[in-house]
């Protein structure tokens, strides 16, 4: 344990200089394919940062709600150390915490942290795709910060992808004027984008184009499912991290391209915009105050036959997804279960519900869930709500991809439960931070486990960079191990390495497969609720 508790070690000095990036840094330069950058090479870290750097044109005036458009080289040197503006987006989730310099329509930007000195080179890679319902979301939020992964050798990408109607709206008009005949999907077209510009620029880092694992949470976990699907994308990438969910019913699921049109055509209606050149014509506010007034949280992605041409059980079901490794999992206590009780939680109020939403299999689902006692009722209806909301679709994906793939699954199960906040006068928000308690944004109950998006510091090895918890040694215990694990993963293909827990892949013909549970001491187990998933994989006819 020795490397285990060095590393810690480590992990506690950070957040000395955490906030002193810029001071001891000097400019270096980078030739892409487009032309030079100049970022920032930290001394004191001897990690290099580049932050801002475009990789598609500008999605504004006509290029609203097209597929992104491969950049113009540039004259001079192109300064990337800022980050760039993110997405438009209202405050959905008050918990997120941006560092980017606003907010914009012309948001298609990357960062890039890279470990590489000036000779060395076929560094492994990790494009970070954020959270946030592809709805709000920032590629520089302090937790997806890339320095601490760089330091274990690893080039580092986050990258911004478009939101809410302006990534994902389609409409019969830009169907008809798109070249491969279909709308939405804008922002995943740009993490397809944000790929081929790794591909053909991450070289200039120190990188391994060959050795791209993609990773994400949330929606950016959807987003990896849906690359790892997608045509476009599979032959770009050499591996996949999934941390809490994947683009399978009922979890964000692609609709039709028919079912999407109408939604898209419904929209313009309500807003009294006649068709898609007024709408291009009216200004950021005018569409970002429509868009809110129409109440709607986002459009859905499209099964378009370009970037999806099936849904994605369709598509691992015929072996046709990136067949390469996947590290895939989930927290231990997604949502809470008042999410399924709709009120108090009590054994009456959850055999009502599971009634009332399961008239004609109810005892099968009380069975599945047992609910005895005050503790297993909490639990049960946190079960069933996080199911539902987001772990039925990770399992699927991850049983898709081990019965249809000869290449290793690794199953994981997150649940390290968060300290106390250091300010009282704050709560645990959706997204994974805090927000006042005065705050109108959603606030989390008293956690019983790990709540989403709660992982996503630990494994990126940036509890030093989030300040709103009262981190123990327990903490940083955790991370390691998880950093570690993802770290040589992203190296390998394979989460194992000295000092750590044997993690066994998964079979696929494994009725209960191996499960690493991810806490302050790690280990392996077999899993034991997957009853529970196949009942819902029934239910939803995947």
């Amino acid at each position: 344990m020795k490397k285990l508790a060095i590393t810690l070690m480590i992990l506690l000095g950070l957040g000395i200089s955490a906030h002193a990036q810029n001071t001891n840094a000097f400019p270096v330069q980078v030739k892409l394919k487009n032309g030079t950058i100049e970022g920032l090479y930290d001394t004191h870290s001897g990690i290099q940062k580049y932050f801002g750097i475009p990789f598609a044109k500008p999605p504004v005036g006509e290029l609203r709600w097209k597929a992104p458009q491969p950049l113009d080289a540039w004259q001079g040197v192109k300064e990337t150390k800022e980050f760039g503006p993110r997405p438009i987006q209202a405050m959905v989730f008050g918990d997120m915490k941006s560092r980017s310099k606003g907010l914009s329509e012309d948001c298609l930007y990357l960062n890039v942290w890279t470990p590489a000195k000036h000779s060395e080179k076929d560094f492994p890679v990790l494009v970070y795709f954020y959270g946030g319902g592809n709805v709000a979301g920032d590629a520089s939020e302090y937790r997806y910060d890339g320095e601490s992964m760089a330091k274990k050798g690893i080039v580092v990408v986050t990258t911004n992808y478009r939101l809410n109607i302006f990534g994902n709206l389609a409409h019969p008009e830009l169907t008809k004027e798109a070249p491969y005949k279909a709308s939405g999907n804008y922002g995943q077209l740009d993490q397809n984008m944000a790929l081929k510009w790794v591909q053909d620029n991450i070289a200039a880092f120190g990188g391994n184009p060959e050795k791209v694992t993609i990773a994400g949470e949330s929606a950016g976990s959807i987003g990896v499912s849906v690359q790892m699907a997608s045509p476009l994308s599979k032959n770009l990438i050499a591996g996949a991290i999934g941390e809490s969910g994947a683009a399978i019913s009922p979890t964000m699921a692609p609709v039709s391209l028919e079912k999407a049109e109408k939604q898209g055509t419904q929209f313009l209606e309500s807003t009294g915009v006649e068709n898609i050149a007024e709408l291009r014509k009216l200004s950021t506010r005018e569409i970002y105050e429509k868009y809110n007034d129409s109440k709607r949280f986002g459009f859905p992605m499209v099964i378009d036959g370009y970037l999806l041409p099936k849904t994605l059980p369709e598509i691992f079901a015929s072996k046709q997804q990136a067949q390469v490794p996947l590290l895939v999992g989930w927290n231990s206590a997604e949502i809470p279960g008042m999410a399924f009780t709709q009120g108090p939680i009590t054994k009456e109020a959850f055999v009502e519900k599971v009634k009332q939403n399961y008239p004609k299999k109810y005892e099968e689902v009380l069975e599945l869930y047992p609910h005895g006692t005050s503790t297993e009722v909490e639990w049960a209806a946190t079960n069933l709500a996080s199911d539902n909301f987001i772990v039925y679709s990770t399992w699927k994906w991850f049983d898709l991809h081990r019965k249809n793939s000869d290449q290793p699954v690794y199953r994981y199960l997150y649940s390290k439960i968060r300290p106390p906040l250091r300010d009282q006068s704050k709560v645990s928000g959706l997204a994974g931070g805090t927000v006042e308690k005065d705050s109108g944004a959603p606030q989390m109950p008293k956690a019983i486990g790990a709540p989403h998006a709660a992982e996503i510091e630990y494994a990126m090895g940036n509890l030093h960079l989030v300040d709103d918890y009262a981190w123990t040694p327990d903490d940083y215990k955790a991370s390691a191990t998880m950093q570690e694990f993802f770290a040589n993963f992203i190296k390998t293909g394979d989460p194992n390495g000295d000092e750590l827990p044997t993690w066994n892949a998964s079979k696929s013909n494994e009725s209960n497969p191996p499960v690493m549970v991810i806490n302050t001491e790690s280990n392996l187990t077999k899993a034991s609720n997957d009853a529970r998933y196949n009942f819902l994989d029934q239910v939803y006819k995947n």
